[in-house]
């Protein structure tokens, strides 16, 4: 790859609803990153956004995108079904790419991003963007510290309520998403608990469509090991009564909880005392993540968020989902009759 302009230029393919706050605005407001073109498939659409946003150029192509001269990178914010026809083009433009998660519909998807990217030369992101935030900043850094002492065990649990009248769209159609939320929600905790505790070892889960509003999994169970052979449980209910979202990892020493998806103070809890730490997402929360990813474009450090990373999360999903679509390493979406956790 030849060295980075000054400024790194973006490109977005999908300028939908994630990037109106979460993420757009990152590629504005980051220290050495401009916007310069964004992409809908309905021409309109793509100008509505950038007339609002003060984007000079739009397209309702993203061939032209990809291939345009003052496109650096390129950020994918498409469904994830999408993702690998999309980068693979990106890659062969000789493009950094930035890929929304999850990275793509599947862990064999995901290993073909990373090849041809690899092979190419050409740096590879994903948009598993707690990495950045303080939050989680502050609970590696406890973790990294000792101040939990030897990890024992992990726990996450996850429950929203199931609601017939509100319809998640793609992202329950495998097609589209390569599964049910718990490819959508479900990999930010998976991701973000490698990213405090290191890769996670020997996946393995069950899933099954409890409320029979959609065809895909509405409740996974996963199990796994850390690599000093501490266990972790995690649960994911879309189809439950209440809410829930509460990660727990316990040490000898103390015990770390938070969320994955609110806002409240990080809270760490020994035998006779608890600490909090308030560290509130910013409005853009993907900016931090940029940031990381503008700067290792320019030499200056390294995103923590690669596609190899991001590729491990998707396998890690896939150990949960396998025995309920008879197998992740073909085109399963395309088989929904022949799912076993379906019949």
């Amino acid at each position: 790859m030849s060295s980075p302009p000054p400024i790194i230029r973006w490109g977005i393919l999908g300028c939908g609803n994630v990037c109106e706050v979460k993420s757009g605005p990152g590629f504005q407001n980051a220290q050495g990153s401009a916007l310069t073109m964004v992409m809908r498939r309905t021409p309109l659409m793509a100008e509505d956004y950038a007339t609002r946003h003060g984007v000079p150029n739009w397209t309702g192509d993203a061939g032209d995108l990809i291939e345009d001269a003052d496109v650096d990178a390129v950020y994918i914010a498409t469904p994830p079904g999408t993702h690998l026809d999309y980068a693979l083009k990106v890659c062969a433009a000789g493009k950094p790419c930035y890929v929304e998660k999850p990275m793509a519909r599947s862990g064999m998807e995901c290993d073909q991003m990373v090849k041809a990217f690899a092979d190419a030369g050409v740096p590879l992101f994903v948009a598993y963007y707690r990495r950045g935030l303080p939050r989680f900043l502050k609970a590696k850094a406890l973790i990294g510290s000792g101040a939990l002492g030897e990890i024992k065990t992990v726990e996450y649990q996850w429950e929203g309520v199931a609601d017939a009248d509100n319809d998640p769209g793609w992202r329950v159609q495998a097609e589209h998403a390569g599964g049910g939320l718990f490819l959508d929600l479900g990999s930010h905790t998976l991701d973000i608990l490698e990213y405090l505790l290191g890769p996670l070892q020997n996946p393995t889960g069950n899933a099954c469509n409890a409320a029979g509003l959609y065809a895909v999994e509405d409740r996974v169970d996963l199990q796994f090991t850390l690599n000093n052979d501490a266990a972790g449980t995690a649960t994911w209910n879309f189809s439950g009564e209440q809410h829930a979202d509460l990660m727990t990892i316990t040490g000898e020493l103390a015990t770390l909880r938070l969320s994955t998806f609110g806002n409240e103070p990080v809270r760490l809890k020994t035998t006779d005392r608890e600490e909090t730490f308030d560290l509130p997402n910013p409005q853009t929360i993907q900016q931090p993540l940029i940031q990381t990813i503008v700067d290792s474009l320019h030499g200056g450090g390294a995103c923590p968020s690669t596609g190899e990373t991001a590729a491990r999360t998707s396998h890690v999903m896939d150990a949960a989902l396998q025995d309920y679509y008879g197998g992740r390493g073909d085109e399963f979406w395309s088989r929904p009759d022949t799912w076993p956790g379906r019949q």
